[in-house]
Order: C-alpha cells, then structure tokens, then sequence
C-alpha cells in the first residue's frame, strides 16, 4: 500500500514501525522537531531530515551514503521486513522525502499516511508526547539486538546528477519536470536560498507539487485528477521523465503522483536548484 488512510493507521499503531518526517522551510518560522516533542502520533519516531542527509555536500538534502543509512535505521531499530508508515505536519509534504529515500534503498514496505497530521489532528485522533530519547542515536545500536544487520540495496539508476542534467540541456534524454512554485520557476521572485540564480533549468516543465494535493483534506487528489494534471503538461509517461524542485523535497511528491499515476519508480535530480542554480 502506497498510501494508507488515517483510519488505517490508527488500526495499526502496534503493529507498524512510524516515523515522523516534519521538516520546513528556513523562512517558515517553524520546527518540526520543537513540534513532534509537543505532540505526535503515538509510537511515532522523529526523522530529521536535515540530520539523515549527507553532511560533506555542500548542498541541503542529498542522500547520505549507504553505510550511514544502514546504521541510521538500526539505531532506530528498522528490520527489513517492517512495515513503516511515514507522515508529516508540513506544507511542504516531506513525509514524501522519506518515502522515496527509503524505496530507494531498498525497504520494501513502506507507506505514506494519506493527509499526514493535519488530517489526523481534524479528525481528533489520539496523540502523545512520549518519547525514547536514546531512539534514533547511534549510540543506541549497542543496546538493541545487535543481530539486526539491516541490509540496503540501492536503486543507483532512480538519481540523477548534474553532469547528467546539463547532457540532458544539450541531448534531450528525459524530460525534466521541477515542482517549485510558478513564480520561482519563471523567474519572478528570488530563490529561499542564498547566492541562487533565478529562473529554471532550460528545457524543465513546471508542475508545482501542491498541484497533486487536495487543499481541503491534505490528501493525494484522485488519480484521474493527478492524470489531467500531468496531462495538461504534456507528460509522455512512455519517455523517461525525471523531477527535480529546489532542494529534492517537494520534487518527491511529484514522484509520488507520478508512482500512482504509473506504477514507475520516480526519478529524483538529488540535488535539484540548490545545486544547479548555483551563481
């Protein structure tokens, strides 16, 4: 199950492995750790996603190596054949974020709680406060069973790079389609990041990620709507098609749509207009 509903889930609090992935953006004036500490979905874990992305590039969000997710997810005491559910209480939608990083290497059962936080709160849901500090540390590895040697497989092709952007400027290998705003695609306001050009990626399509969501329930639109959407863009779902957005969050929601659209595995530009747009 891609996405499980919040009746779903509350059925299964016990019996799946919860991860809350809040993140913001900068200009926001939010935390989504402050937030998960005041309350979450019970059994719940904190993913900072900030904290899991690889510290030695100069760029936000890109995917760490192997070795560190491999032992990122033991200190939060993943197996491989859990079941996770993963959501969050952002407009930004990066529970998304989570949900490819994980397909991406290699975890099998993973599922996006439809709506995310702001559906569960509407709906009057039960929340908690209870955390386990030592959860999600490394240090942690040494008290849980050490037989639990989480193994990664990942899907090298499902990343693009830069170089490969730029031959695809030049070659018109895929079609590239950037989920940022209308305006910071076209140009008429400044990128949220510092020392960015403004502008898109010549060639790139434009579909901004809230597009995809219902703004009423915070849901994924129908699959007819997301295919009249992806529609009304010319997306030839018979050409490879690769989506990117400023940092590589919200670039993940439109491959999820897409995944529901298709039942392909999307293709993510890691390092999206942070990296690209760079002056």
């Amino acid at each position: 199950m891609t996405l499980v509903s919040t009746e779903w889930l509350n059925s299964k609090l016990s019996k799946v492995k919860i991860f809350d992935a809040s993140w913001h953006m900068p200009n926001s004036n939010r935390n989504g750790h402050k937030e998960y500490l005041e309350k979450h979905i019970p059994e719940a874990m904190f993913w900072n996603l900030d904290e899991h992305s690889d510290k030695d590039s100069p760029f936000p969000h890109m995917l760490p190596n192997s070795d560190y997710w491999t032992r990122m997810l033991w200190s939060f005491g993943i197996e491989n054949d859990d079941h996770i559910v993963v959501y969050d209480f952002s407009d930004v939608h990066s529970a998304c974020r989570l949900f490819f990083s994980l397909k991406y290497f290699g975890h099998q059962k993973v599922s996006v709680l439809d709506g995310g936080m702001k559906k569960w709160l509407k709906e009057n849901r039960p929340t908690s406060n209870e955390i386990n500090k030592d959860i999600g540390k490394f240090s942690y590895i040494d008290k849980i069973n050490t037989k639990n040697k989480y193994k990664v497989s990942e899907n090298f092709d499902w990343i693009k790079k830069k170089r490969q952007i730029d031959d695809n400027i030049k070659n018109n290998l895929f079609t590239l389609i950037d989920g940022r705003s209308r305006e910071r695609f076209e140009g008429k306001v400044e990128e949220p990041r510092p020392n960015l050009k403004k502008g898109c990626i010549p060639g790139s399509k434009n579909i901004p990620f809230q597009n995809c969501i219902d703004a009423g329930t915070n849901t994924f639109k129908k699959k007819s709507e997301l295919m009249k959407i992806f529609k009304e863009n010319d997306v030839d779902y018979s050409k490879p098609n690769v989506f990117m957005c400023g940092s590589g969050v919200t670039a993940c929601v439109l491959g999820l749509a897409y995944f529901l659209i298709t039942d392909k595995n999307a293709v993510i530009y890691d390092g999206s207009f942070a990296e690209w747009g760079k002056k």
